[in-house]
């Protein structure tokens, strides 16, 4: 197979591409120790308790030949949980959506935003924060610049959304997915920008 070398920068990200195949295997963190309050960008920590959980998933898993992660705590948390000593390459385009000024809002207080179709939901941002079409679009360059081979993405449920919305071809659409702490997503680039789905939410 022609291999296409292309460099690419992109929030830190730099990388070669080629034609060849690439897997993505995106995992939610663990549950977070919570406070009853909003989260995005706020550093929780997980709840790495549960054995039994960590040894389903991580029994469920290939071996993987690069290891992508959220800076938060809770990602970097969890990957060192269910993978022991591995040292992945933390990239910040992999953080939660930015809720701006909900951030740390208790959740009986978050503002009724009314009726909204897809689009409209996509497009909202609270203030001093992000939409999810922001977050779309930042999570786009990692899926086209991954590397080939396995890869493993530990990141949060919106980027895994993000990273649906860019292999279905809409935005709106992948705010229908209900993703699971420590469920695993695996899509395939068939070529930039260009992804089948291969499973989506698998919990163990």
């Amino acid at each position: 197979m022609r291999k296409q070398k292309q460099a690419a920068s992109e929030r830190g990200i730099t990388t070669v591409q080629m034609d060849a195949a690439t897997e993505l295997f995106f995992i939610r963190h663990a549950p977070v120790i919570g406070d009853g309050r909003m989260y995005g960008r706020r550093d929780v920590e997980a709840d790495c308790s549960n054995a039994a959980a960590f040894a389903a998933c991580h029994a469920r898993l290939p071996r993987f030949d690069h290891v992508y992660c959220s800076p938060a705590l809770r990602c970097v948390q969890t990957l060192s949980a269910l993978f022991p000593g591995v040292n992945p390459r933390l990239v910040d385009a992999l953080w939660e959506q930015d809720f701006g000024a909900w951030e740390g809002l208790p959740y009986a207080e978050l503002p009724d935003l009314g009726k909204l179709d897809g689009a409209e939901l996509a497009a909202f941002a609270p203030e001093n924060g992000e939409s999810f079409d922001d977050l779309c679009a930042r999570v786009r360059p990692v899926l086209n610049f991954a590397k080939p081979g396995r890869t493993l993405v530990m990141a949060h449920a919106g980027t895994i959304r993000a990273a649906l919305s860019v292999a279905l071809g809409g935005v709106p659409t992948a705010l229908r997915f209900d993703i699971a702490n420590l469920s695993v997503t695996r899509l395939s680039r068939l070529s930039e920008g260009v992804y089948s789905i291969n499973e989506v939410n698998r919990c163990t």
